[in-house]
């Protein structure tokens, strides 16, 4: 059931991200960080963090919901991690690197709580599902 979750929350979170960053918010990341993106997306490093971060949700949000199949309370979990983590990493953005937009950390702070909440949920319930 754990590898079930674990694989989960990687399918839901790269088809979310990939719809966000690809399509619907792909202007405003460009327009607003455009000037700090690299040309090429550094692939070791983002299946690394998306190993890690899964990881991370694994343990902290979804596993202890697993047995009760509450995805409600997973994704609650989920979502303050997601807004946590997000919220660490756009903050030092902000404290560290020249002509990030405050509108910029806002949008993706809430972003980060939003995928994050949705992928512990998602992968309670696929879990649950297979495995009852």
């Amino acid at each position: 059931m754990l590898a079930t979750a674990y694989l989960s929350l990687l399918v839901a979170m790269a088809v979310l991200d990939g719809c966000w960053l690809g399509f619907i918010a792909k202007d405003f990341y460009q327009r607003s960080i455009g000037h700090l993106m690299a040309e090429k997306i550094n692939v070791a490093a983002a299946v690394a963090f998306y190993l890690l971060y899964a990881a991370g949700l694994l343990v902290m949000a979804v596993r202890p919901m697993l047995e009760t199949g509450d995805w409600q309370s997973a994704a609650l979990r989920g979502g303050l991690l997601g807004l946590f983590a997000y919220l660490t990493y756009d903050l030092s953005n902000l404290a560290t690197l020249k002509g990030v937009p405050v509108s910029f950390a806002i949008v993706d702070i809430l972003w980060g709580g939003a995928i994050t909440a949705s992928a512990c949920g998602l992968a309670v319930v696929i879990a649950k599902r297979l495995f009852g």
